[in-house]
């Protein structure tokens, strides 16, 4: 499903000029603005989801200012063009134009869950829920105008470029570091306990990583990494070796044909039981069945 930002606002004094240039990449959201601003605009936005938000242009008077502050009675961060503000998710915005005529910016909605499977990585939660309001920094800011001319550009390029440019943006941003330079944690034991008695008595039907994770109260990914890093095996592959046990016993103890047995051990047929029964034992289930009787 395609992320859509969550966002409520209540603003006036705004004027869009043209349309909006969107962008969707794959986790992040991008939207680029031309606002035309009346005297004393502003208004009040909060988001469900993080998002950066890049001042490009500005036009006015001498004294043209844009406000942000994180309240409505709080201290106020003040800046003119090429500024950026992180705002976490969740988090009130109060913004201000004074002498502005008219005001350029990029708005980056950022998916967190789907980020954090892309880069395998358990994002910091105190970065992320840190903001920085009106700061400047030319690696981001060029990133963001290669960004923003992308979403204007009549005659895009391949998504890997805008994907590229973004999650490079949202690696810095969060001081992302390099994933072999740390080492995964294993599961403590009552985490590993939990996932692996919910695996075996729902290991007929199809388990979705987000209930294991839930169980231990981990993010997805960690999860999956600690697990392997706990038994040695994906949790799939712990709940298809769990399956082929349950095989091996009604093969041994019944007649029943194959279509039975892989029906009864939650494989979608005949042909995959086969498949994964021998990947898994080195053997047909049938010369398995054999070689045990003989």
């Amino acid at each position: 499903m395609t992320f859509q930002p969550r966002m409520q606002n209540r603003i006036e004094g705004f004027s869009v000029i043209g349309d909006l240039r969107r962008r969707n990449w794959n986790g992040v959201v991008a939207d680029l603005w031309d606002v035309e601003c009346a005297p004393g605009a502003g208004g009040y936005y909060v988001a469900q989801d993080p998002r950066l938000v890049v001042v490009l242009d500005m036009k006015g008077g001498r004294n043209g200012k844009v406000s942000f502050a994180p309240s409505r009675n709080g201290t106020t961060v003040e800046q003119r063009r090429h500024t950026l503000s992180y705002i976490p998710a969740g988090m009130e915005l109060w913004a201000e134009l004074r002498d502005v005529e008219y005001i350029r910016h990029l708005d980056l909605h950022f998916n967190i869950e789907a980020l954090g499977r892309r880069l395998m990585e358990d994002l910091d939660p105190v970065r992320l829920s840190d903001p920085r309001l009106m700061f400047q920094d030319p690696r981001f800011l060029a990133l963001a105008e290669l960004i923003a001319a992308e979403c204007d550009n009549p005659d895009p390029l391949h998504n890997l470029y805008g994907d590229g440019l973004t999650v490079a943006l949202f690696v810095d941003l969060m001081r992302v570091p390099l994933a072999r330079s740390r080492k995964r944690s294993q599961l403590a034991s009552w985490q590993l306990r939990r996932a692996t008695d919910f695996i075996e008595a729902n290991c007929l039907r199809g388990i979705r990583l987000e209930e294991l994770s839930q169980l231990t109260g981990l993010s997805q990914s960690y999860f999956s990494h600690a697990f392997k890093a706990s038994t040695g095996v994906a949790p799939h592959q712990w709940q298809m070796n769990l399956r082929i046990e349950k095989a091996k016993q009604l093969l041994l103890e019944t007649d029943v044909p194959l279509t039975i047995v892989a029906s009864d051990t939650g494989f979608s047929d005949q042909a995959h039981f086969t498949r994964t029964f021998r990947r898994v034992v080195g053997a047909t289930p049938s010369n398995w069945k054999k070689s045990r009787r003989t």
